[in-house]
């Protein structure tokens, strides 16, 4: 502990870092009833911390290594760390990235001289290749986070906050990737303010640090969710592992719906957009002062990163409101009769509709889906229990990613029940979910790898401008064929899920009666 805390006094980071601002986020204070503090570390050069990890171990490198070169994987931000500490050492840096990393990222590295090399769809891949080139060339590892010096120069925010409070708060959330930052964090807080709690926050879909110190020991994750591209890391560090497993107070994960919410605050707090990974801590920092009915406390959330597909900003408008609690999803049953409508309306009273989409189901029903705009947790709860109150047969679909990505764009027309009758060769309709790596060709490689003979029946595909594209699609298949769709959805390596049983679809897209 002694040794890594010197080495966090000793790190030279600020030849090329400066030191960011902590910042009081008056409206956030306000709205959660606690002091909440940013530290803007969006506002470095590169917009993002990874600047002091990279450059201060490169600082300790000799200049023989430097003359060599440096190479490393990453999704972006200790990419432009590298790179740009390459160009104030005088080294050149080859760069593995991911080939889901999203443009801009991409387009900053390459500004900075560096050597981009697109290779394979996660992290995971671009570092296993960047290990091989690192020996075929003979240049030196960079490691993103899994290296004592990286972890040294992460723990330079801590010395800034411990001088830019100057009193311990009581909590600080700090986003979790492979958990270098953390690791930092930690090893300095914990030495000088033991009853400060630091707590880490994962995307749900990318928490292996939470996994890991549940099973006590590292665990690599299957796949990784992308959105939060600057934390999708399948394995944490040995050495961040045993830092976080040792001082951590706990961890908290949190859903792509609760990241926007947190990016949208900070933007209406600052007027400027951070990318889902530097959210993350916000997003749980929020979550955490809900569950644990915190008030009056002093809290500090690192604002970590900032670099964003400006076309992402679409989706995050999209999921915000259900991150933040301002918009519920229904799907509704009326009789289907002349007045219907206006008695639906007069149930919903004054409430704002964020959307609205009718479809007959049959002479007798139809089925609506409907947006609304809910004040937080306690509105929404308040909406629920009057619509159990009423005579109205409903879904609450807020939650349901299929609705959310698809179906509220699609709701509409229906397969003919004579397609999926035992006069019909037994077809069924399956509907199946996924995504993929959003890359050029992407699309047309998964229609490719389906069998000619199956008939495709419901298809919907949406680019958010991220980096993950996402396919429903519904497929008329025989049911003696059905183990040849298995095997086609398990070899072509997207995340998948079976939606065919989706109350939502059945409702408003499965087949008439």
């Amino acid at each position: 502990m002694k040794e890594n805390l010197q080495k966090i006094l000793q790190a030279r980071v600020y030849e090329v870092a400066k030191e960011t601002p902590l910042e009081k986020a008056n409206n956030l204070s306000k709205r959660l009833n606690n002091n909440i503090f940013l530290k803007r570390e969006d506002l470095q050069d590169v917009f993002s911390f990874k600047i002091r990890g990279a450059f201060n171990k490169m600082r300790n490198l000799s200049r023989e290594k430097l003359k060599k070169g440096v190479i490393t994987s990453s999704a972006g931000n200790h990419a432009q760390g590298v790179a740009l500490s390459a160009i104030k050492l005088k080294s050149k840096a080859t760069i593995l990235m991911p080939i889901t990393t999203p443009l801009v990222k991409i387009k900053a590295v390459k500004e900075l001289q560096a050597e981009v090399i697109l290779f394979g769809e996660n992290y995971d891949e671009s570092y296993l290749e960047a290990l091989r080139l690192s020996k075929e060339r003979d240049l030196t590892f960079i490691h993103p986070f899994d290296d004592i010096e990286v972890i040294a120069g992460q723990g330079t925010i801590a010395v800034e906050i411990v001088s830019q409070l100057g009193n311990p708060p009581d909590c600080i959330y700090v986003a979790v990737g492979g958990g270098g930052l953390i690791a930092g964090i930690l090893t300095y807080i914990k030495n000088l303010w033991p009853k400060t709690k630091i707590i880490g926050v994962e995307p749900e879909d990318a928490d292996a640090m939470s996994k890991s110190l549940k099973a006590n020991k590292i665990i690599e994750l299957e796949n990784v969710g992308l959105f939060a591209d600057g934390v999708a890391v399948k394995k944490v560090g040995k050495l961040t592992f045993e830092i976080t497993k040792k001082y951590v107070d706990k961890i908290i994960t949190v859903n792509n719906d609760e990241i926007c919410a947190a990016i949208k605050d900070v933007f209406e707090e600052t007027r400027s957009i951070l990318e889902p990974a530097g959210a993350l801590s916000i997003a749980g920092m929020k979550k955490d002062i809900i569950e644990e009915k915190y008030m009056e406390l002093n809290l500090v959330a690192i604002a970590c990163g900032a670099n964003m597909n400006f076309e992402r900003l679409r989706f995050v408008a999209e999921r915000a409101e259900l991150g933040e609690y301002k918009e519920a999803m229904l799907a509704v049953e009326i009789p289907e009769k002349a007045g219907s409508l206006i008695d639906l309306c007069k149930l919903l009273k004054e409430r704002n509709l964020t959307e609205f989409s009718y479809r007959m189901s049959n002479s007798q029903n139809a089925q609506i889906f409907i947006g609304l705009q809910v004040n937080g947790l306690e509105d929404k709860a308040l909406l629920i229990e009057e619509f159990n109150e009423s005579k109205y047969k409903y879904i609450d679909i807020s939650n349901d990613e299929l609705s959310k990505n698809h179906l509220r764009h699609m709701v509409g027309g229906r397969l003919p029940s004579g397609f999926t009758n035992s006069n019909n060769n037994n077809l069924i309709e399956i509907l199946y979910r996924f995504e993929f790596p959003e890359r050029p060709g992407a699309l047309m490689k998964f229609l490719k790898s389906m069998k000619p003979d199956w008939s495709i029946s419901v298809f919907h595909y949406r680019n958010h401008g991220a980096d993950v594209g996402r396919i429903v699609i519904g497929v008329l298949i025989k049911q003696n064929y059905i183990e040849d769709w298995y095997k086609f959805v398990n070899d072509l390596g997207y995340k998948y899920w079976d939606e065919s049983n989706n109350k939502t679809y059945k409702l408003f897209l499965g087949a008439s009666n």
